[in-house]
């Protein structure tokens, strides 16, 4: 398939469906865009497979010392900086730990970098930049399926040995994926031709939520839906803590602060604490001898 010619590629098909929007009044607009999105969350799920087979490569990979890097231009790149953005505090990891990459660098972030994405030679490069080694994972995001940058870090990826995941909306270039494992929800054409930043950048975002959130689950970094890894690195995040330590040992919330100051506001510090009935020092101890799950700790 052409690089250049993209016009065979689902992402880039006119929807037959929206042909028209134009000379719609704002609330049949409104409603028509809404229609078109009902249907991401069933493409992801038709992909659960693949994404639970991602999900235990990069928990496989972490528990080895490896990282999570995720590569991407354009919307696809924003994303994934996103999601990896959110991880230290929801999940109290090392900012190391899932890292974005973006073609054009932080510049692109915040705005459009005409042509960041086009030499595969850069992709590579920003691989071989991030000393990526063979206990790592690279997810490769392209709605399309054919950014360059993007192909261009999975190949040095692979050849460096690391594991390889593929996301794309585009199942014309499922074929042609090199890459351990690819994940192809497919949402058809956009609302306004082309813009993945629409359906495929919904059905992008859901899969890397789960990618990552299913895997810090496996981590041990909640207890069952409670995110007690969290850093309470804000008053929200703060008082989220003071309320999973009430939740959890039935104390007050006057006691539960005082728990949490003790344990120098480290969430499963605090509750073992409480449940073994022990100092700080001792319970990270007994958090560290079980593979710092609470569940076993505490059990």
């Amino acid at each position: 398939m052409s690089i250049k010619d993209r016009s065979h590629l689902t992402t880039e098909k006119r929807n037959p469906r929206t042909e028209q929007i134009d000379t719609l009044p704002t609330q049949a607009i409104v409603d028509m865009i809404n229609s078109e999105d009902l249907c991401v969350a069933a493409a992801v799920g038709k992909e659960r497979m693949a994404i639970a087979r991602a999900v235990d490569m990069i928990v496989h990979r972490f528990r080895e010392g490896g990282r999570l890097f995720y590569v991407g231009a354009g919307t696809s790149g924003r994303l994934g900086v996103l999601d990896a953005s959110e991880c230290p505090p929801t999940f109290g990891v090392n900012r190391s730990l899932v890292q974005g990459i973006i073609a054009g660098g932080r510049r692109a972030l915040v705005r459009s970098i005409e042509g960041a994405e086009d030499h595969e030679d850069d992709g590579q490069n920003a691989v071989v930049k991030k000393k990526i080694r063979a206990a790592d994972t690279v997810v490769g995001i392209a709605a399309c399926g054919l950014t360059p940058f993007v192909r261009g870090a999975l190949k040095e990826a692979r050849r460096l040995g690391a594991g390889t995941i593929f996301i794309t909306c585009a199942p014309e270039a499922v074929n042609q994926a090199r890459a351990d494992i690819v994940i192809n929800p497919v949402v058809g054409p956009e609302v306004v031709t082309g813009s993945t930043r629409m359906k495929a950048g919904t059905a992008t975002k859901l899969v890397l939520n789960t990618l990552t959130t299913a895997a810090m689950i496996r981590m041990g970094k909640t207890h069952g839906n409670l995110m007690v890894d969290l850093k309470a690195t804000n008053e929200k995040l703060k008082d989220r803590s003071r309320r999973i330590v009430t939740e959890l040992t039935g104390l007050p919330s006057r006691k539960a602060e005082a728990l949490l100051k003790q344990a120098q506001g480290h969430l499963k510090t605090a509750i073992v604490m409480h449940f073994k009935n022990t100092t700080p020092l001792k319970a990270r101890q007994i958090l560290k001898r079980n593979d710092h799950s609470l569940r076993k700790s505490i059990e």
